[in-house]
């Protein structure tokens, strides 16, 4: 058996996954730069661990399992699946990051309602604002929050608002415990929230979910937050609301182009904490992956099923 993976480990996670895998071989990818050598590689090995460009799922004839080092599967979704899942199955790692990530967005949240943010800048340029600063700060406490998608990220999310006396709502069609199901509810929630906070995967049914139309729903004075895929929300229309005033903030993990071009208007938009797609990141999370993949390995070389297996009809 012959396993791929261009995981960005350091030389302890490497000596670790080689003791795992042994005695099969073990190839180690460019994690940046798949190079030919790395696709040659690929295609002859029987198990993937990481990422790979799409075509070569569907030339590597040999793959029977590919175990994504993230959630979203988006890029995939293109591929003809009905035909491949008859050979190769996929695992993602729904639910790994939802500690960090909700740790993330409550901090860009309480950044903008207590004005942290702009403390910063005006740290940087030795400006002292204290009563002008002092009216414009909100507390959390008793808002109203709309969890739009929800899985683990949106359970840990209404865990870390409890103490804050915050109502929350959870719109999701599919997920246990979501007390909105349908468009209408949805739509009738966006007018009375303070927060909305986005998770969502990217799929055909999710991709500009968040249109001009929809945003313009949202009260006067709402954060927006985006921790799932920048496909779902319409950026210029974003845009349009935090400039012109009438939304408060956003807090951005996740945007169309990543990396976000330096020339691009985001930049420059008030009232915006961009987090560049760190929201999951944790000092142990090549270690926690390493020991995700490394469980799912013993259940495949045991013939059980494996944890978290892509729904490709659903698209995560």
């Amino acid at each position: 058996m012959k396993l791929f993976t261009n995981m960005e480990f350091g030389e302890a996670q490497r000596s670790r996954l080689t003791a795992i895998v042994s005695p099969d071989g073990l190839y180690f990818g460019d994690p940046e730069e798949p190079t030919d050598s790395d696709c040659t590689a690929f295609l002859e090995s029987d198990i993937g661990f990481g990422w790979c460009p799409p075509e070569w799922l569907e030339e590597a004839k040999n793959l029977s399992w590919m175990q994504f080092d993230s959630v979203g599967v988006g890029e995939y979704a293109c591929l003809d699946w009905d035909k491949l899942s008859r050979r190769l199955v996929c695992t993602n790692l729904k639910g790994f990051f939802a500690v960090p990530v909700a740790e993330t967005a409550m901090a860009g949240i309480l950044a903008l309602y207590r004005g942290i943010f702009r403390l910063i800048d005006l740290k940087a340029t030795r400006t002292w604002m204290k009563l002008d600063l002092r009216l414009r700060l909100k507390t959390l406490a008793d808002a109203e929050v709309l969890l739009v998608g929800y899985g683990a990220f949106g359970v840990r999310m209404r865990e870390l608002l409890a103490p804050f006396g915050c109502t929350v709502k959870a719109y999701d069609k599919f997920a246990e415990g979501a007390e909105l199901r349908e468009p209408s509810e949805f739509h009738a929630a966006l007018p009375e929230a303070d927060v909305i906070c986005a998770a969502l995967p990217e799929t055909p049914e999710t991709r500009g979910l968040f249109s001009r139309e929809r945003l313009d729903m949202m009260k006067t004075g709402a954060v927006f937050v985006n921790v799932g895929r920048g496909s779902v929300v319409d950026e210029d229309s974003l845009m349009d609301g935090l400039r012109f005033g009438r939304l408060a903030g956003a807090v951005l993990d996740v945007t169309n182009q990543e990396p976000l071009p330096a020339t691009h208007p985001l930049w420059d938009c008030p009232n915006t904490i961009i987090t560049q797609h760190t929201a999951g990141g944790s000092s142990d999370e090549l270690d926690r992956k390493l020991d995700f993949f490394a469980d799912n390995l013993r259940r495949y070389r045991d013939g059980l099923p494996l944890n978290n297996i892509v729904d490709w009809k659903r698209g995560f």
